[in-house]
């Protein structure tokens, strides 16, 4: 079974490096788990990614929306928060900037099981929420 990371762009950073998405997947493969990590350029293809998985082998997400929190608040006919209500599997929301939390309409539909804010360290974020995922996964 896998975790997904999706991944939104963040402006004036650049994407985890190789060495923490390959320490991220060594912690998963160490309990037993595949992470696949999944970079989204726009919402449509974040929209379309989140939708891909629930019908795929996806366990557990780590949803990093980036820049495209906030395009998602200016345009909700974009389906995101529909996407987050159809999930079947649960999911963490990670961020590096509390400003590019994500709004759930519906509190008891298509929340996150946990919001992660590290300010100024993603990396970080991505390692708490993928803990959590693989405790939750374990019990």
């Amino acid at each position: 079974m896998t975790i997904l990371i999706l991944q939104g762009p963040h402006p004036g950073q650049r994407p985890l490096g190789e060495d923490i998405s390959n320490g991220l997947r060594q912690l998963a493969r160490a309990a037993g788990r595949t992470l696949s990590i999944s970079r989204c350029a726009g919402l449509r293809e974040l929209v379309g990614s989140i939708r891909s998985a629930s019908r795929a082998d996806t366990e557990f997400m780590l949803i990093d929306p980036g820049e495209l929190a906030e395009q998602a608040r200016e345009h909700p006919e974009e389906g995101l928060q529909d996407a987050l209500a159809q999930l079947d599997s649960p999911y963490i929301d990670v961020h590096a900037d509390s400003a590019t939390t994500l709004e759930t309409t519906e509190p008891q539909h298509g929340a996150p099981l946990a919001t992660i804010v590290i300010n100024g360290d993603l990396a970080t974020s991505y390692r708490i929420a993928l803990a959590i995922a693989l405790r939750r996964l374990a019990a």
